[in-house]
């Protein structure tokens, strides 16, 4: 069944790119009314001064950007690079050029637009590396392998490797995509507010920044319309990150977080659960 479902993903790659996109929107409405659960209750959880009709209008919106963004990924892999890299307009491109040469980590979060933005970065940089985590299905992550390594020239590190490469390539000056916003269990993580809920988050940037003395370039990909595409938006280095205290820096890139899902709600990745890992004694908020 995978394999027909690649087969015609492959076929919708062929059509006109604002008609992709158009496609995603109307598949990403149905869709969300089959699988909004979490996406609800991530909504209620982080915004319950709003109203359930707000909520829903967010949580739609989320799935019909989601949806239109996946089907691009065929574009990845099965259509010319040029027609991707066309569709993304990066702004700021200065603040991380220059870091280059340095050890710098790029701090990218999910926003729908992620793939797209990284990809068009990864094609601009000599070399690059992030973290990856293994797909059960083979032939997903025969696609996402192909998908991850045709723009640039990315090093990928399985989570479970630690951080010693990480840090011997970062200080020769390979930068690193660092996505901070996942619920990856307790092991190396830390409890701090993301909207006033307790969210499991990892140290890694502020230990990684602080062992590799490296600069640390914030960066957003916020999907545009069908026919504009994409802007992917590079902020300024941080000058006092990190600190001596990572539990502190974890709660900075939280709010600089909270503040950047504000800009536009309906863009940030509502479909993982992010609060999934509780304190100890605290329930399951997803159930």
């Amino acid at each position: 069944m995978i394999r027909f479902w690649m087969v015609l993903w492959r076929a919708v790659s062929y059509l006109p790119t604002p008609l992709i996109g158009l496609l995603g929107y109307g598949l990403g409405w149905l869709l969300f009314w089959v699988g909004r659960r979490t996406t609800m209750r991530n909504l209620e959880l982080c915004f319950p001064g709003w109203t359930p009709a707000q909520r829903s209008r967010v949580g739609r919106k989320h799935f019909m950007r989601l949806t239109r963004a996946a089907l691009e990924l065929g574009l990845h892999v099965w259509q010319p690079k040029q027609r991707m890299l066309k569709m993304v307009k990066l702004v700021g491109w200065e603040h991380l050029e220059g870091c280059l040469g340095q050890p710098v980590i790029m701090l990218n979060p999910h926003f729908v637009g992620l793939n797209n933005g990284s990809a068009a970065i990864g094609e601009r940089l000599a070399e690059s590396m992030t973290l990856y985590s293994r797909n059960k299905n083979p032939v997903v992550e025969d696609f996402l392998f192909q998908a991850r390594h045709r723009f640039g020239a990315p090093m990928l590190f399985a989570r479970q490797d630690g951080l010693r490469s990480i840090v011997k390539r970062l200080k020769q000056g390979v930068p690193f995509f660092y996505l901070p916003d996942m619920d990856f269990n307790t092991k190396d993580a830390v409890f701090v507010p993301f909207f006033g809920v307790p969210a499991s988050t990892l140290t890694m940037p502020s230990r990684l920044a602080s062992m590799a003395h490296a600069k640390v370039v914030p960066v957003v990909t916020r999907q545009l319309s069908v026919w504009k595409g994409y802007e992917v938006v590079f902020y300024p280095p941080w000058s006092h990150f990190p600190s001596d205290d990572p539990v502190a820096d974890t709660l900075v890139i939280n709010r600089w977080l909270e503040e950047r899902v504000l800009e536009m709600p309906d863009q940030y990745y509502w479909v993982h659960k992010r609060f999934g890992t509780r304190p100890a004694g605290e329930k399951n908020l997803y159930k």
